[in-house]
């Protein structure tokens, strides 16, 4: 099963449904996948879509998938990485209305040359990266919360006053 995360943004992205279908068609894609679109409009006969997933089911599915392709926001890069999962991420661009800037990109190509996920800036690429997403291993990702929680508990201990 492939799992496609669109987040919560106002905005469409049917531009990646769209491509995601076209790999479908193209036999690229040959498992079921599950969309979690927000407000995105486009329905497609080949993907089972919800509007929104409750976070047990979405959990459920994250866990399940053999792999997962999501738009560029850090929560949903973040959240399928922490559970060791492969990743393709493709950003919302501004020039298509998707975001109101382009940040996504560089969120994408940050987290693509740390060897987290596969990152796909041009989205004719993307059955290429399909193929090459069984063969991927992506860097183990290690959270430094627990770095940041001991500077400030030794912050706080010894007093130090802020200015």
């Amino acid at each position: 099963m492939v799992l496609v995360l669109l987040g919560t943004q106002a905005n469409d992205f049917s531009r990646l449904i769209k491509q995601i279908e076209k790999a479908i068609d193209d036999g690229i894609i040959d498992e079921e996948v599950i969309v979690q679109k927000g407000v995105t409009k486009y329905n497609s006969k080949k993907m089972q879509s919800f509007d929104l997933i409750p976070k047990d089911q979405i959990e459920y599915f994250k866990e399940n998938a053999n792999y997962i392709i999501t738009h560029g926001g850090v929560g949903s890069i973040l959240s399928s990485i922490k559970i060791g999962k492969k990743v393709i991420a493709v950003p919302r661009l501004k020039k298509y209305g998707e975001h109101v800037n382009d940040h996504q990109i560089q969120i994408v190509e940050k987290f693509a040359e740390q060897g987290y996920i596969i990152g796909v800036t041009d989205l004719t690429k993307l059955e290429e990266a399909i193929k090459k997403i069984h063969d991927f291993s992506p860097k183990e990702y290690k959270s430094n919360t627990e770095n940041i929680v001991k500077l400030i508990e030794d912050f706080i201990e010894k007093g130090t006053k802020i200015v």
